[in-house]
């Protein structure tokens, strides 16, 4: 079990100023991390701790309402699929809290009827992983109806395929027969891929 909390100074210390940093406008810049992918939350933390953000990161649902119940952030990325529940229980408990915090949630399983659910319940946006923290930031610095700008350099098609692929393998415990048992994908078909270098 995980709680990290950055140290408000190295927030501070990163914050921009100026009129072009949206985070100005805003006093409080607390942010919460719920996901379970211990390396993509220690880096989404550490980027978004460089963009402004006082990062608190939990892996688990239980951890994050606890989080919540102590100190309700202004923002929060919350992952969909947590090892003990649904995200969206954290999303729920956060509007409870502070009715006008921002979360956005994150899911490797988005569909339409998960994304009307998530924003009946809260969720300022809705985000496909992976998604990057130039793209997180900008949902959550998004007013109201408008949409965030596209990311300058996003992902390939085949990156953003290669990173699913991986996720899954890793859930697998590394296991190439399980993975593409549940990728629907021949054994050597899945080995060439993990064979080679991450696309671009």
């Amino acid at each position: 079990m995980l709680t990290q909390s950055v140290s408000p100074g190295l927030a501070a210390d990163a914050l921009q100023t100026s009129e072009s940093d949206p985070l100005a406008a805003y006093a409080d810049r607390t942010l919460l991390i719920v996901d379970d992918d211990r390396p993509f939350s220690t880096r989404l933390a550490r980027a978004m701790e460089a963009r402004g953000y006082e990062v608190q990161v939990a892996e688990s649902v239980a951890e994050g309402v606890s989080l919540v119940e102590s100190r309700a952030p202004a923002f929060a990325v919350i992952d969909m699929r947590l090892g003990d529940g649904n995200g969206l229980d954290v999303i729920a408990r956060l509007k409870e809290k502070r009715p006008e915090a921002r979360g956005v949630i994150l899911t490797g399983y988005g569909n339409i009827a998960t994304a009307v659910t998530a924003v009946k319940l809260g969720a300022f946006d809705y985000l496909a992983k992976p998604a990057d923290a130039d793209e997180i930031h900008g949902t959550l610095m998004a007013q109201p109806g408008e949409r965030a700008d596209p990311p300058e350099n996003p992902m390939s098609a085949d990156r953003v395929r290669w990173e699913h692929i991986q996720r899954v393998y890793e859930l697998c415990s590394r296991n190439v027969s399980e993975t593409a048992r549940r990728l629907n994908m021949h054994r050597r078909t899945l080995q060439r891929i993990l064979a080679k270098r991450a696309p671009r």
